[in-house]
């Protein structure tokens, strides 16, 4: 995204035809907007197409182009929605996203700490366009960590017995915290599919495997008893099946026989925070089109 003036970012997709390229951008032109960056893709088996667009929309006449635009101007919310209405007479859902919203983000930790670090100190540098306004544990482990970084730490203990009253209390928050985006840094528990339909906004999750291989507890001891070459670690999509929602990012390291458990525990936390930091970052950068049980990355 670019910084200053705000962009619009829309995510489309949506049947093939002809035209498709020409007509939004023609549609943008129109209203006097200036394209920075356009990307598309055609799934050639399904025949749907999906683009990517990024433009400066023109708000106000002379003032120049401001969140709040001035009277006789359009808000960035009505440029949106007018992109929007224009995309469903093309046959296409789109996603609109403003540069000049930052979304509001929650970290689900345990005990486990690289992510959590990782994706604190990136924030703190202005890697992401998006602010992280909670902590939410079920341990307390990182709760001084957090109060350090300057973030509010919410120690929600969940146990078989408390689950479904403790997915009521971390839900409860996320709507008071207004948070739009839920990222499982290590997050050691399994999120029900009421909490995934009630919280109605994506989740994110770092694997400690390259799935679908391995899935489940303890990947990498899996991996080491079946003499494994490759590692890898997957960002997903939370969805009600376990471990099985949208891959948005994965890698690889290699491994021999001379490597033990523990050093492919410690290569996967490597590959784990690059991983898990990367998908944060293309989802909000708008750069992230699910549909069905896939993905495309425009990276």
């Amino acid at each position: 995204m670019s910084s200053g003036v705000p962009t619009l970012i829309a995510l489309l997709h949506g049947p093939d035809q002809p035209g498709l390229v020409a007509r939004v951008a023609g549609w943008i032109f129109e209203r006097g907007g200036n394209i920075l960056h356009a990307d598309q893709h055609r799934d050639m088996e399904a025949g749907v197409f999906f683009q990517r667009v990024e433009w400066v929309p023109c708000f106000a006449p002379a003032s120049g182009a401001l969140p709040e635009a001035p009277s006789g101007g359009r808000t960035v919310i009505e440029a949106a929605s007018e992109f929007t209405t224009f995309a469903a007479t093309l046959g296409m859902s789109a996603r609109v996203l403003s540069s000049a919203q930052r979304a509001r983000v929650a970290l689900f930790v345990s005990k486990a700490d690289h992510c959590f670090h990782d994706l604190v100190l990136r924030g703190k540098a202005g890697d992401f366009p998006g602010e992280i306004v909670a902590v939410v544990g079920n341990h307390r482990d990182l709760a001084e960590a957090a109060a350090g970084y300057g973030l509010p730490f919410h120690h929600v203990p969940v146990s078989a017995e408390t689950k479904v009253a403790a997915e009521a209390r971390q839900l409860d928050l996320l709507r008071e915290l207004r948070v739009e985006l839920v990222v499982l840094a290590r997050y050691m528990q399994v999120l029900s599919a009421d909490f995934i339909g009630r919280f109605g906004a994506p989740v994110i999750n770092i694997h400690h495997s390259f799935l679908p291989a391995f899935a489940g507890g303890r990947p990498y001891h899996q991996a080491h008893s079946r003499g494994v070459k490759l590692i890898g670690a997957t960002a997903h999509y939370a969805t009600r099946d376990l471990d099985e929602g949208p891959i948005i990012h994965q890698d690889v390291v290699r491994v021999t026989h001379r490597h033990g458990v523990d050093d492919l525990v410690r290569k996967g936390r490597d590959l784990e925070r690059q991983v898990l930091a990367q998908a944060l970052r293309w989802h909000l950068e708008g750069r992230v089109l699910a549909y069905g049980n896939k993905t495309v990355v425009f990276d």
